[in-house]
Parts: structure tokens; C-alpha cells; sequence
């Protein structure tokens, strides 16, 4: 009997572990089919691109082939996605237009948001044509669907046009409930970035910085919707002061804000019109999802690489409760933009910024690998949402700069944070300390007491020799005085069009103008651009997708809100450098 039931044993153990090897090479022959029919989708005539605008859009989105395969929607969007879908439809004679949907969007900047709206004017050229619908519009996708041919909205539904504000959080109250303060040593009396964990309000300087960017940001958007649906900048003030969202629908229309009025099911034959398609016929559509595997244009000539750079700047990767999120690691960058200026196919780089800065020391090895790849090919550099501090630090040595109206850039400026846990170890914990040494420092940065004044005053000294480096950079780079980089540094934000002003950019545009510039510094007649760092492979991808799959972080998300960037701000507090180059967190622009 005990042979018989090991032998029963054994067989039910093999015909197990036979189903799980055989499930998981479908999941890789299926995975792997999918993968190799990329770039097959075939447009049928008359269709249409429909855009949704859903979730949130950061710069870049990793692929997820397991996702596409159980046909599961990202939360995510990517900026490089769309504005390439955006150029594909374009240049693809069976797509005839652009539906956009809005619904629950959320973006990473002002810019980004501009530089969809870039896309799909350049769109409009072409003669092809955008219609927008929603149930409500928040700003920004208000702001995108502007330029539209034809917006329409539900009759019961709602525009968001209220204006612009800026809604830091300040936490030393916070902390000091626990027996926590900070020691601060900064450079630039417009470095406000320390002001979160170290003061309760916003200093003056910082109020006029931040008072600049959201007016300068705001006329910006004014104008572009007033271009593009020919109302006047004063009215759509007006609604914005009246608090339009709870105008009523009608009203919508007299302030021209929409076109019409009308459900679903009436806008899909509107769009029927303008295919000159009858009412029984079905609409041949696109997603967002299905342009990534529609042909492009031929790649043709020589090879522009656009290296994207987005996320803190940080010294390694850190693992832990937030290690999701995508970050500009140093050594690996540098690794990156080493095979750039060996690669002989690579004759030009546009190094695609989106950052707002991070350690000081990881910004300036980067800086190094920038002028070190300048020496063997031109380097041109697209800002994105942000490019600040560090995000500057490692731009200013490029041979061109191009920067968004909106993008958020400048803030030359560093600073340290120390924290002192002795109140939370002795007075609330009843921790005690003794100290013995042998020499004068020796116990310098012990968790037993503050920083005395002394070591105070030498961690000032060490401070203020990298921000005079910092100083230094953006002065070689731009080719200007110490003294005229002083006279805009202090740790000063500039919006793209005042940065235009003080010569810290060269040009206002988007990716598209950084990569002809690029190719044109290259003397390139013919050229084509490819995105780096490159794509991993499907298996690569199913993989990451499964180790960094974080179900609390997503909850978290989920369940604080507003108040997840502050709670995830103080649990990477202890993997940061000390000594760091880099805005505020909080800078959400509502």
C-alpha cells in the first residue's frame, strides 16, 4: 500500500509540475507571438485615432507585453507614446482625423501637456481633423481639446476652467510632534526645495518664484485656448473668476467654450459625417495601443539618438516600498552615454530632460559624461516638464538648448539637510548618550546631539564650494561671466520663456526642433531619430513587470491622494544624499 501511494504520489507531482512548465511556455509562445507581429497593424481606409486621455501621463511608459496579451488598459500614458501616435496618424493617409475622449487625467507638467497640444496642431495642418467629446473636462485636458476642430460635451456635464494654483506642503510641525528637526545648509535665497521639512510657510523669495512660473504658465494657456477657440483672454479670465465648473451646460456654449451639447451615441454620428460614412456602418478605429504597432515612416539616412533622462537624479538604485518609480541613476546614464560616443552609427544626441533635480554628486557625474560624449558629437537637449537644478546641472553643458514655454528650469542652487533625531531619542524615547573621542571631530554626525556651531559653519564652507562648482558649469556651458550666472542663480525656478530671456536656454520648442537641430549641428541631410535608452526585450519586460509589481504602493496611491508624494517624500528621506540639487517635491500645479 505505502508503494502504491508514493507511485500515486509521484504521478500527481509530475502531471503538476508538466501543467505549470507547459503554462508557463504558452505564456512565452504567446507573449512571444504577440511580440513579433509589433509593427503589423494594418489601417483600414477611413478609420480614425482615438485618443484617450485617461490616467496618468508621465514621459515615458514601460512596455508590458503580458498586459497587452490578457488585452488589460495601463493606468499610465506615455508622452513619447502619444506624440508618436499623434505624428504616425498624421503621416498615415487611411487615418482621416483624431477623437479625443477625456476622462480622469492627470499630467506631470504644464509642458507635457503643451506638447501634446504642439502634436496635434501640427495634426491640423495636415488638413485632417480633431474632434473632442467628454462627460466633464479637467483643465488640462480642456487646455489639449481646445484645439480641436469640434468639442462637444454632455449635456449634463462639466468644464473645469478655475485658473491655476500652487499648494505646497510644509512638515516641520509634523516632525517636531516626533522629536525631529532639520539642519539646513543652502546656497540661493530663492532654494526653496529645504523650505518643506524646515519652515511653515512659504518664504517671501519663494512666493515671488513660484507667483512668476503658475502667472507665466497660466498666460500661456490663456492665449492658446483664446487663439484656438476665439474668445477673448479677458472672458475666459472671467469664467476662470466666476469658477465656470458649476456654470450651466447651456452656458457652456454661449461662452464658446464647447461647440455642442449631445450624448455618445450623437457624437459618433457627427464623426460618421465627417467620414461621409453611412449611419449603419461602423467606425474602423484606432487605439493608443493599436498605433504603436502601425508602420511609421521609413527610417531612413543617419541616426539621431534621443537618450530619455527622467526622474530624481540619484547615485544607485534603491530598492523599497517606492522603487517603482523611474529615477536617472548615475552610473547606469553614464554607462548609457559612453556606448553613445562609441557608437559610430550614432552621429548626433538629443538628451531628452524631464527631471527636477536630486543628488548633487550624481548630477555631476553626469555633467562629466555630457562633455565627455560633446567631445565626439553634438548633444542638444529637449526640457521637458522640468528641467531643474540637477535637471539643469546635467543640460548646461550641451552644445543647444531647447526647453518647452512651460518647462520649469534654473534653480541653480544646492542645499544639505541633516536630520537630528536627538529629541526623538532622548527626550521622547529616553535614550542616553556619552561620548568619548580622540580627536576634535571625531563624533561629527553622531545621532546623539545636534550639529554645533563649528561643524556647522564647516559643513557651510563644504556647501557653498558646490554650489560655486555648479556656478562654474553653467557658466562654461552657456559661455557667460561667473557674476551674470550669480545675477540669475540663488537657486532661482525660471519658466522656459523668461529662461529664453537670460540665455540659460537657446530656443523655445519641442522634441521635434532638438532633434533637427541635433542633426543639422551633425551636418546630416537625411535622418532619422531612435529612442534610447532602448526598449528591453518582451522576455526582459514580462519579467521587470513581475519583480517590481508593487500591489501596496499602488494601494497607498490609491488611497492617500494628495498626500501620497509628502508620505513617500519622508520614506526615501534616509536613501537620499545629503547633499542635493533639486526643486521641491510638491510642485503640483492645479
Amino acid at each position: 500500500m505505502k508503494e502504491f501511494l508514493k507511485y500515486v504520489f509521484a504521478t500527481i507531482t509530475g502531471i503538476i509540475t508538466l501543467s505549470v512548465i507547459m503554462g508557463i511556455l504558452a505564456v512565452i509562445s504567446l507573449v512571444g507571438l504577440a511580440a513579433s507581429t509589433a509593427g503589423s497593424k494594418t489601417v483600414e481606409e477611413n478609420s480614425v485615432f482615438t485618443l484617450t486621455l485617461s490616467g496618468q501621463l508621465e514621459e515615458r511608459v514601460a512596455s508590458n507585453p503580458l498586459a497587452s496579451l490578457t488585452g488589460q488598459v495601463s493606468e499610465n500614458l506615455g508622452l513619447e507614446d502619444i506624440v508618436g501616435a499623434i505624428q504616425k496618424a498624421k503621416d498615415n493617409e487611411n487615418i482621416k482625423g483624431i477623437y479625443i475622449e477625456a476622462g480622469l487625467f492627470s499630467s506631470d507638467s504644464p509642458a507635457s501637456t503643451h506638447a501634446i497640444r504642439e502634436a496635434l496642431l501640427d495634426f491640423k495642418k495636415s488638413g485632417k481633423w480633431i474632434v473632442a467629446y467628454a462627460d466633464t473636462y479637467e483643465q488640462s485636458t480642456y487646455y489639449i481639446c481646445s484645439v480641436a476642430n469640434k468639442i462637444f460635451l454632455n449635456p449634463q456635464g462639466m468644464i473645469d476652467w478655475h485658473g491655476l494654483a500652487a499648494t505646497p506642503y510644509f512638515l516641520k510641525d509634523l516632525l517636531a510632534k516626533f522629536g525631529v528637526k532639520y539642519q539646513l545648509c543652502k546656497v540661493g535665497k530663492y532654494k526653496s526645495a529645504p523650505e518643506t521639512m524646515t519652515a511653515d510657510g512659504m518664504s517671501e523669495p519663494n512666493r515671488e518664484q513660484v507667483t512668476a512660473y503658475i502667472n507665466g504658465i497660466w498666460q500661456v494657456m490663456l492665449k492658446e485656448v483664446s487663439d484656438s477657440r476665439k474668445v477673448p483672454v479677458d472672458s475666459l479670465n472671467a469664467y476662470a473668476d466666476r469658477f465656470a465648473a458649476l456654470a450651466d451646460q447651456k452656458e457652456y456654449v454661449k461662452m464658446k467654450l464647447v461647440d455642442k451639447l449631445m450624448y455618445t451615441d450623437e457624437v459618433k454620428n457627427e464623426i460618421k459625417t465627417l467620414l461621409k460614412l453611412e449611419k449603419d456602418k461602423n467606425i474602423s478605429q484606432l487605439t493608443l495601443s493599436d498605433m504603436a504597432d502601425v508602420k511609421g515612416k521609413k527610417k531612413e539616412g543617419e541616426q539621431v539618438a534621443v537618450y530619455y533622462a527622467y526622474g530624481d537624479i540619484v547615485d544607485s538604485e534603491t530598492g523599497g516600498l517606492m522603487s517603482d518609480e523611474h529615477s536617472i541613476v548615475a552610473n547606469t546614464v553614464c554607462k548609457d552615454l559612453e556606448k553613445l560616443a562609441k557608437d559610430k552609427d550614432v552621429k548626433a544626441v538629443v538628451l531628452r530632460v524631464n527631471s527636477p533635480g536630486g543628488s548633487a554628486y550624481a548630477s555631476e557625474q553626469i555633467w562629466h559624461a555630457v562633455t565627455k560624449l560633446k567631445e565626439q558629437k553634438p548633444v542638444v537637449v529637449s526640457m521637458g516638464g522640468y528641467a531643474a537644478s540637477g535637471g539643469y546641472y546635467i543640460s548646461c553643458a550641451a552644445n543647444y538648448i531647447y526647453s518647452e514655454p512651460t518647462t520649469i528650469t534654473g534653480s541653480i542652487g544646492i542645499f544639505g539637510m541633516f536630520p537630528d533625531f536627538s529629541g526623538l531619542l532622548t527626550d521622547k524615547l529616553g535614550v542616553k548618550f556619552d561620548e568619548v573621542k580622540t580627536n576634535k571631530h571625531a563624533a561629527f554626525g553622531t545621532m546623539a546631539r545636534p550639529f554645533n556651531a563649528e561643524e556647522m559653519a564647516l559643513l557651510d564652507q563644504y556647501i557653498g564650494r558646490g554650489y560655486e562648482l555648479f556656478r562654474k558649469r553653467v557658466a562654461d556651458g552657456r559661455k557667460q561671466p561667473v557674476q551674470k550666472i550669480e545675477d540669475i542663480a540663488q537657486g532661482h525656478v525660471w519658466l522656459g520663456n523668461d529662461a529664453l530671456k537670460i540665455q540659460l536656454v537657446d530656443e523655445i520648442g519641442g522634441l521635434d526642433q532638438a532633434i533637427a537641430k541635433a542633426a543639422s549641428l551633425a551636418k546630416l541631410e537625411e535622418y532619422h531619430a531612435t529612442s534610447y535608452p532602448e526598449e528591453p526585450s518582451w522576455f526582459s519586460s514580462l519579467l521587470e513587470q513581475q519583480s517590481k509589481g508593487n500591489y501596496l504602493d499602488e494601494q497607498l496611491r490609491e488611497t492617500l491622494g494628495t498626500y501620497y508624494e509628502p508620505f513617500a517624500f519622508i520614506k526615501q528621506l534616509n536613501r537620499q544624499s545629503a547633499i542635493q540639487a533639486r526643486l521641491p517635491y510638491y510642485l503640483n500645479i492645479k
